[in-house]
């Protein structure tokens, strides 16, 4: 499974989302069969060829930048949803900067933090992380985990963070085994959940509060020099 594949997919689902009244589109004698917007109406809203959309979204062609540009405006689509599809597209946001090459050097710095990967496992931590305690060092485990959720009450916030964060993740990665694995073990697991991973929405995860251990503590994800696979995950109070 290829990227464009995933932004065939991503596409098509936020154009089935989007009601026609949105975007100025009456809804005429024409019956939908489907709900959202047609091909041909996203296609004349982006100004390209419908057979061209309809290809994008099949993942059979490359795409420029422009066009992406032309297509995230007529979905509508937001920031975060803007970036994922420049993302799957193999495009760098123009604001993005490289990311450093070893973010673990960040740690000395702060009282409670860790670098996470793409699958949200603990690359490295400093002292004042350790206390946390993730069940096998997996931040998208522990908060499906019954006894790590039995510390943090108010975890469903939180886990719906993190988990639009590792749908785009995900969605940039089809064919890493750990992104599958980690897919297949919560599917298995948690299958009351699905719908989370299952949708189409993403969201970059950038803070949230939980009550830990009775503490309110502040999760937040950082990512030096714009790199959206991998963060530095700061705890702090409050």
């Amino acid at each position: 499974m290829s990227t464009r594949q995933e932004l065939g997919r991503f596409l098509r689902a936020h154009r089935e989302l989007l009601d026609p009244a949105e975007v100025g589109l009456a809804a005429g004698s024409r019956r939908r069969r489907t709900p959202g917007l047609r091909r041909e109406e996203v296609a004349a809203l982006s100004g390209v060829g419908l057979a061209w959309y309809t290809w994008l979204e099949q993942g059979r062609v490359e795409t420029s930048r422009q066009v992406l540009d032309a297509v995230a405006r007529a979905l509508r689509l937001d920031g975060d949803a803007h970036r994922h599809v420049l993302a799957l597209a193999g495009l760098r946001p123009s604001e993005a900067a490289p990311a450093p090459d070893d973010p673990t050097g960040l740690l000395a710095g702060l009282p409670a933090a860790a670098v996470l990967d793409r699958c949200f496992d603990v690359v490295a931590a400093n002292a004042g992380f350790a206390g946390v305690g993730l069940p096998g060092g997996n931040l998208v485990l522990a908060l499906t985990d019954p006894a790590w959720r039995a510390r943090v009450p108010d975890w469903e916030p939180l886990a719906r963070q993190v988990f639009r964060q590792f749908r785009a993740h995900a969605d940039r990665a089809p064919d890493d085994p750990r992104v599958r694995g980690l897919l297949r073990r919560l599917t298995a697991e948690r299958p009351d959940l699905a719908p989370w991973w299952g949708c189409r929405e993403v969201r970059e995860f950038r803070s949230a509060k939980a009550t830990v251990d009775g503490l309110p503590r502040t999760f937040t994800l950082l990512r030096p020099g714009g790199d959206t696979d991998a963060g530095v995950l700061v705890l702090g109070a409050g």
